[in-house]
């Protein structure tokens, strides 16, 4: 199962989405990113967070969407912070569509470690969502279901 991941930006949230999934992922799971405006650039602070918890930064790249258009999801998961006022991407398919918003550390006002702590919490965020994620009992879901579980993980904080 392929899961496409989109921002804004495409250096922070969806980047530490991405890396994270695919460390985690069971074979068969796969995941990809990208912004409808990416900055071409992976935030320095990313690639320091996966650095420090052991995750590989290679390949990781700030992308448009149709970078990953040969990708296929069959999921597609828009982490733009629901607070922040942002346009988040549309992406439009056949693919499942969820919002599991996220707050951007990255533009954060704050001494370099009060950031890091902020990205690590995002980091947090994003592992008890895959935390309920990979518990799901996916070989007995319908179509229906999977739809609504992956609905009910974007309640996670």
């Amino acid at each position: 199962m392929n899961f496409l991941f989109l921002c804004t930006g495409n250096s922070c949230r969806s980047i530490l989405s991405e890396a994270i999934f695919n460390a985690r992922a069971p074979e068969g799971f796969s995941a990809c990113s990208a912004g409808s405006k990416p900055t071409g650039k992976v935030h320095p602070l990313t690639l320091k967070t996966l650095q420090n918890l052991g995750i590989s930064t290679q390949g990781l790249s700030s992308k448009t969407m149709q970078d990953c258009e040969q990708f296929n999801p069959q999921v597609v998961i828009t982490v733009c912070g629901s607070a922040a006022a942002e346009p988040c991407p549309l992406y439009l398919g056949k693919a499942i569509k969820a919002h599991w918003g996220l707050e951007d550390p990255s533009h954060l006002e704050v001494s370099e470690d009060e950031k890091m702590q902020a990205f690590m919490q995002t980091v947090e965020h994003i592992n008890r969502r895959f935390d309920a994620f990979f518990a799901l009992d996916l070989a007995n879901l319908n179509p229906e279901e999977l739809v609504a579980e992956i609905n009910k993980i974007s309640e996670i904080a």
